[in-house]
């Protein structure tokens, strides 16, 4: 007789905002599974990308719901396995995971922490001594722990996990849903960068390698999708571009979703995407553009390398090297052919890896492989 699917509580953020951590934990809600049943918990702490990450007073009075929300789900639903995403190594939404997880996790008999920000294990020695052995009951000892790519930070392994796996994103395919710019076409090569318009994502190392194509006299134009992170870094991008003369020839896009987004993509001709953020794990980013045959300039950074091949769908540089994306943009400029068969392998490997359905029965794997643990 079988004892049904594993019952399984979700504790995270779905959209808005459409943070990659968000898009991936509404994606996994959205699976039909057969081994697993999914109760929900929303994280509510943040309805824009303002507010991620930033202490605000109407927070504290949501984690005290929050945490009765998910007693009263434990509760009601009688599901033994908590899921959570940590937050990444910054220290307000530490804090929260702490008050959280203290209150929660003993009433489950297993923990599944999905790392979909990376490295928050090196945070303990940053806090204050008397947190520390807060910091191991919140994060020690879970039953499993999942991270988007071997390259990043092994946080479970850190955590003491029983188990630590590798689970990569996955999207939804949406080829074929707009139209598509081919390699060949006649006009300006365009560049495309998706993400918050803040230093850490390579926003002003982009805008300093395009100025150096511009200055070599190739024809190209650059778009930016996305939220400013903040008024004075927008200034200074927006003054940049003035003194050297390519107002003209940059877009800020602002944010765009769903199929006004996807246009973007499949009507750019490069992206790129030179990240150093603190807590980059995948760069989902990437694998939106892949799925529309772009090829991609990213970097040797955190989980990128896992999504990009360097010389085989796109090139990864080093951090903060405006030359040297400048010069991995310009071989791609150059040459039509070599950005459609980086392009068409950067298709075939979406679709061996990072579909939303690959995506979906991974997970039912990993969650589906608790029921005999304790």
């Amino acid at each position: 007789m079988s004892a049904g699917p594993l019952r399984v509580l979700v504790v995270g953020q779905t959209p808005p905002p459409f943070g990659g951590q968000a898009v991936m934990i509404e994606a996994l809600l959205a699976g039909r599974y057969d081994r697993i049943h999914l109760e929900h918990v929303r994280l509510a702490f943040s309805d824009d990308m303002d507010s991620v990450g930033r202490f605000q007073w109407r927070k504290v009075l949501l984690l005290f719901t929050t945490i009765a929300r998910i007693w009263w789900a434990r509760l009601r639903s009688r599901t033994p396995v908590l899921y959570y995403p940590p937050s990444g190594p910054n220290l307000v939404p530490v804090l929260r995971d702490l008050i959280l997880l203290c209150a929660t996790r003993w009433m489950f008999s297993r923990t599944v922490f999905h790392f979909h920000a990376g490295g928050v294990s090196g945070f303990r020695g940053r806090l204050p001594f008397l947190l520390r052995p807060l910091f191991d009951l919140a994060y020690g000892r879970p039953a499993l722990a999942i991270r988007t790519a071997a390259e990043n930070p092994d946080d479970g392994l850190a955590f003491r996990a029983s188990r630590s796996i590798v689970v990569p994103n996955g999207v939804a395919d949406m080829r074929g849903t707009v139209p598509e710019r081919a390699p060949e076409h006649e006009g300006p090569i365009r560049i495309l960068f998706t993400g918050v318009l803040i230093p850490s994502k390579g926003v002003k190392v982009l805008l300093e390698a395009f100025v150096l194509l511009l200055n070599e006299g190739r024809d190209v134009e650059l778009e930016l999708m996305g939220r400013w992170g903040d008024e004075e870094f927008r200034r200074e991008c927006e003054r940049f571009l003035h003194q050297r003369e390519a107002t003209d020839r940059v877009r800020f896009l602002g944010v765009k979703r769903d199929e006004e987004k996807f246009r973007h993509f499949a009507a750019c001709d490069i992206f790129c995407f030179p990240s150093h953020f603190e807590a980059e794990s995948f760069g989902l980013v990437l694998v939106e553009a892949m799925q529309f045959a772009r090829p991609v300039v990213s970097t040797h950074w955190r989980g990128i390398p896992s999504v990009v091949s360097d010389g085989v769908n796109g090139y990864l540089v080093p951090v903060e090297d405006p030359g040297a994306v400048a010069g991995r943009l310009g071989v791609l400029a150059d040459s039509p052919e070599l950005r459609r068969r980086m392009g068409e392998e950067g298709r075939r490997i979406f679709e061996q890896r990072f579909t939303l359905e690959r995506f979906q029965r991974n997970m039912e794997d990993a969650l589906a492989g608790l029921r005999n643990t304790t």
